[in-house]
């Protein structure tokens, strides 16, 4: 029996975008050529797989596209074939298109989770299709079936009768078990890319008979995050919202409660220069526009993002849904603000987001946010910190904080506070407060002091490794920085910090630097040796010895204070260099032609 003819226009309810603008051919699909050409290849050559499952973020067309394949299994319009062109005219497609085909059947895992449900299909499948070709099992959201709905669901899966096809959609793919996936022939629909969305949602607006900024356009494409259907449902919000006149991006901010994006750099700009007041009353100004205290913070956040990654790489600026004039403040900021910075802004919105579900309201939660901001806008960085106190030459108090921490890590580069590099004048920032200075020793320690304690406690592997490979950049009470050697261990400066704690009694901070360091201490007692070994060797005494036995050479010059019983390592006590050239101090080891010592 033929349907019933359609009824008029006039008494026609108004259906939303989303609906109106379903593909019902995969030709309509946006932004999933990977997946057309290979079910149209698979129709093509009648590879048509038992079971598909399809996955992607919300609103992409994970249904839509289980629905066209039903179609194209059942299309009776163009042949007794499955076609992956459905004539969309036809009684089957009519009715799957309605969802009311006795042979497709449509189950919402999510109100279904149970194993009764999964065993209905189990029951049915075994009868061939009433009306259809196939009989076809679409379960949306699959992911929420039940562990032992799932269970009971892999033998029919596996082995399903040939007139039955399973067609899967999932949001969380990494929830449905392997056994699951590994009988289905998996696709992953990609979000659209804003330049596809934005012509999509153009050519719509246009059959629409709407007129719509590409402006606004291009915030309506950012707010999808490449879901079409939340695209479609923002466009058919600001078509109503613009109704007797152009839809520009005024109206669709305000729609969403959005900030002009313009507004927001002056906000970030005003953060990064520490000042608190214009911060302040600009949140306060775009909050009494409409804007969403908690919107606002995520576009700091998205922001502060963009302007870091636009610092790695400059193709991010060419993002379409970026104004000409976001581009150009997007690279000044990038230019001026220090990664570090940027970091630390980053972490600190974050908790502000997470604050905002438990402050008194979410104005004071954004206000407490931008003050913080503002706040840590004037303090360098600890990096920076460290080496201000270092260049000035004045004492780091104990414990001070260093870029690379107690466990070495990165290097220790100087980077201004954001304040300066916007307000385009460089000033000193104020310097920490000093500790008491009985507890400080005078600015610089010899590293040999720092050997002594090492030595003290008898580890014999951290002295070789200190001796070896700490190369010193500044060595302060309490703070070491050190450019390692190749072949330093990596956790070197986390130990040597540990140790020194465990024999003073504070904290030490040892930090790996970049900057070049003085010698080593074996490459300053190889300097030494090397020294003494020439001034021997020009003392008219060797140098008659050496002459008498031809061949002969020097083997080592040692001070006679190494000898004496309790003296201590020459590490503790350098040989001073009057000592290197006394000759009648210092026993001389050489080695003769005949395998003797004299």
């Amino acid at each position: 029996m033929a349907d019933a003819a359609p009824p008029t226009d006039a008494a026609t309810p108004y259906q939303v975008l989303a609906r109106k603008y379903r593909p019902g051919h995969f030709r309509d699909l946006i932004g999933q050529e990977a997946m057309v050409q290979t079910l149209t290849n698979a129709f093509a050559l009648d590879r048509i797989a038992h079971a598909f499952i399809l996955t992607g973020v919300r609103g992409v067309g994970k249904t839509t596209t289980a629905r066209i394949i039903a179609k194209g299994l059942n299309c009776t319009g163009r042949g007794d074939q499955p076609t992956i062109d459905p004539c969309g005219e036809c009684d089957a497609c009519l009715s799957i298109a309605a969802g009311r085909h006795v042979d497709v059947i449509e189950m919402d895992a999510a109100s279904n989770t149970g194993v009764d449900s999964i065993r209905e299909i189990i029951d049915s499948v075994r009868y061939r299709a009433a009306q259809a070709r196939y009989k076809v099992y679409i379960v949306d959201e699959v992911h929420m079936l039940s562990t032992s709905a799932f269970n009971a669901l892999l033998k029919t899966l596996e082995e399903p009768p040939a007139h039955v096809k399973f067609i899967f959609a999932t949001t969380e793919i990494r929830k449905v078990p392997v056994t699951v996936l590994s009988r289905c022939q998996r696709f992953d629909l990609r979000r659209i890319e804003p330049e596809v969305m934005m012509e999509h949602l153009g050519a719509i607006a246009a059959r629409e008979g709407a007129k719509v900024a590409a402006d606004a356009l291009a915030l309506i494409t950012r707010a999808a995050e490449g879901s079409v259907r939340d695209a479609l449902s923002l466009l058919d919000q600001a078509v109503a919202h613009g109704q007797g006149g152009e839809t520009d991006a005024a109206d669709v901010r305000r729609m969403l409660g959005l900030a002009d994006r313009g507004r927001v750099f002056d906000l970030f700009e005003a953060i990064m220069r520490g000042d608190a007041g214009a911060a302040l009353a600009e949140l306060g100004a775009q909050y009494a526009e409409g804007a969403d205290p908690a919107v606002v913070l995520r576009d700091l956040a998205e922001l502060t993002h963009w302007i870091s990654v636009l610092k790695i790489s400059e193709t991010a600026a060419e993002d379409p849904t970026v104004s000409p004039d976001e581009r150009r403040r997007g690279r000044e900021l990038a230019a001026k603000l220090s990664m570090r910075v940027l970091t630390r802004a980053w972490q600190m919105l974050l908790k502000a987001l997470e604050e905002l579900g438990v402050a008194p309201s979410a104005m004071m939660a954004a206000e407490m946010a931008v003050i913080r901001l503002c706040h840590v806008a004037d303090l360098p960085t600890p990096g920076d910190l460290v080496r201000r106190l270092q260049e000035a030459g004045g004492p780091a108090a104990a414990g001070a904080p260093s870029a690379g921490g107690s466990g070495g890590g990165g290097g220790t580069r100087a980077e201004g506070p954001p304040l300066r590099a916007i307000a385009g004048g460089v000033t000193a920032a104020a310097a920490p407060r000093s500790a008491p200075a009985a507890r400080l020793a005078p600015a610089g320690m010899p590293l040999e002091d720092i050997a002594a304690m090492v030595a003290g406690e008898r580890d014999i592997k951290l002295l070789d490794e200190l001796e070896r490979f700490l190369s010193p950049v500044a060595l302060h009470p309490g703070v070491i920085e050190f450019n390692p050697r190749p072949g330093a261990p990596a956790d070197l400066a986390g130990r040597l910090a540990q140790m020194l704690h465990r024999v003073t009694g504070r904290r030490w901070s040892v930090a790996v630097s970049d900057q070049p360091g003085g010698q080593t201490l074996a490459e300053r007692r190889a300097e030494a040796e090397a020294g003494r070994m020439r001034d021997a060797a020009r003392h008219p005494l060797v140098a008659a010895a050496l002459a008498a036995f031809p061949g002969a050479k020097i083997g080592a010059v040692r001070p006679l204070s190494d000898l004496a019983p309790g003296a201590e390592p020459h590490y503790l006590a350098p040989v001073p260099e009057d000592d290197a050239v006394d000759i009648e101090g210092d026993i001389l080891d050489m080695d003769d032609p005949f395998g003797e010592e004299s």
